[in-house]
């Protein structure tokens, strides 16, 4: 397949910068096994079954946007994309100079680093001094937003772009078909009986980067950490039982189930994937995925692709720009149905 084939027209119009005015008051494209409906994401209560199953992706975005200086006198932005112990992460810099290793940088005006050399993309960096990253992070950091966001975060993407079950932080953006759900709809879905479990992926900025390969295979997919629970084991297998559906929501809950199966069995624990998911993937896990719409030329535009059928799907995005819904993050939801 050539990555070219993953494009479709979008109006700027149509990106999202900001929120709806409340969760939940989105749009919803339901791709079902009769065609696409236009409904709102009110209705998901209407569209799932009795024994279906949510599973959510319970990571935390980090603040992981710094800016500060080189020793030199350079300013720098630091982007942290891993945090790998108590003092150590994975960053990108943006600089207009790279700094060496060994060198030391300034952050916020008062966190020393020091920069221990580089990791691929990224720099290996350690904060000095006795505070965890965690919470010199929370505590000078900002929310890094989109790169298609173009205002700076604000104290309203504080709260909305976390979903309202986060809560294991290392996440570098949202999972933001997660974004749309407040706790009234959960709790409308259980008395539904539609049930609830989680995994944690930890989003890198990777998911942000369009496949520049001219061949899909040629693309090296970035790397993620997640987790499966045995109680989420434990609950995909009661619904098989009963006959419901598996429901991921957001590409990252379907990503972390589906890696978590590669061998074709579905099996708990920590791991890293670096999953890539194109059309004729076997799907071994995941029934229904409630998603957002996703960029052209991208590796979620391609799971979506892979998971509803590409030219269903590439219609459905056709129809969505038509009809004006809102795009990225911040935008409007798809259910869709395994092709």
């Amino acid at each position: 397949m050539r990555t070219d084939e993953f494009i479709f027209e979008l109006p700027e119009r149509l990106i999202a910068q900001h929120p709806p005015t409340r969760r939940g008051a989105s749009r919803l494209l339901y791709m079902g096994k009769q065609g696409c409906e236009h409904r709102m994401f009110a209705d998901l209560p209407a569209l799932l079954r009795e024994n279906d199953l949510l599973v959510l992706n319970d990571t935390r975005v980090l603040k992981a946007r710094l800016f500060g200086s080189k020793e030199t006198g350079g300013n720098i932005e630091v982007m942290v994309e891993r945090v790998l112990n108590d003092h150590e992460v994975l960053a990108q810099v943006r600089a207009s100079k790279s700094p060496k290793p060994k060198s030391r940088l300034l952050l916020s005006g008062v966190l020393p680093v020091t920069v221990l050399g580089r990791a691929g993309e990224f720099f290996h960096l350690r904060f000095e001094g006795g505070q965890d990253v965690g919470s010199l992070l929370e505590q000078y950091g900002s929310l890094p937003l989109p790169p298609y966001i173009t205002h700076a975060a604000d104290a309203e993407d504080e709260t909305r772009y976390q979903t309202v079950f986060a809560r294991e932080p290392g996440a570098v953006a949202a999972p933001t078909a997660g974004l749309h759900f407040d706790e009234a709809m959960l709790a409308t879905l259980q008395l539904r009986g539609v049930k609830a479990a989680y995994v944690t992926l930890h989003v890198g900025a990777g998911t942000f980067q369009p496949v520049r390969a001219e061949l899909v295979a040629d693309h090296t997919m970035h790397s993620e950490r997640y987790e499966i629970p045995q109680a989420t084991l434990d609950a995909i297998a009661d619904t098989r039982s009963r006959g419901g559906r598996v429901v991921a929501v957001g590409t990252t809950s379907l990503r972390a189930l589906e890696s978590a199966a590669a061998n074709g069995e579905l099996r708990a624990g920590a791991g890293e994937t670096s999953i890539f998911i194109t059309p004729g993937y076997q799907f071994r896990v995941v029934d229904v995925l409630l998603t957002n719409f996703h960029l052209p030329k991208s590796t979620l535009l391609m799971l979506v692709c892979a998971f509803g059928g590409k030219d269903r799907m590439l219609a459905a995005y056709r129809a969505a720009v038509e009809h004006e819904y809102r795009f990225f993050s911040y935008g409007d939801a798809m259910l869709i149905e395994r092709a």
